[in-house]
């Protein structure tokens, strides 16, 4: 007997794949640009019944210059998706700064100042 998909699931599976490919916009459509081409797609997230999805990228460069850049190029990023996503609707994207990596290494830091 099959089973149901539940709606979460086929959330994160929608958002999955959004980063997917969204991940390869930026890498084909968007190589010659410099910030553009210093970010990695790190996680995703979709919200208001898979209508909307952050995508969760991290960089080495400027972050708020990426960001601003990101926010630009966002409605291009999301004519391309909609060539490529076979759905019925296109969820709206918004790109989101993960500081995970940097909160990782504060208290990694912290940890070691404890053990002097």
């Amino acid at each position: 007997m099959m089973t149901k998909q539940t709606n979460s699931n086929r959330s994160e599976k929608i958002a999955s794949k959004v980063q997917t490919l969204v991940a390869g916009i930026l890498q084909y459509n968007f190589s010659d640009d410099v910030l553009i081409r210093g970010v990695s797609l790190v996680g995703s997230q979709s919200h208001g019944g898979m209508q909307f999805v952050k995508l969760f990228f991290h960089c080495h460069e400027d972050k708020e210059a990426t960001q601003q850049r990101l926010d630009e190029i966002t409605k291009q990023v999301r004519f391309e998706l909609a060539k490529k996503i076979d759905q019925k609707y296109v969820p709206e994207i918004r790109f989101v700064y993960d500081d995970t990596l940097e909160r990782a290494d504060r208290i990694e830091s912290l940890l070691e100042n404890i053990e002097k």
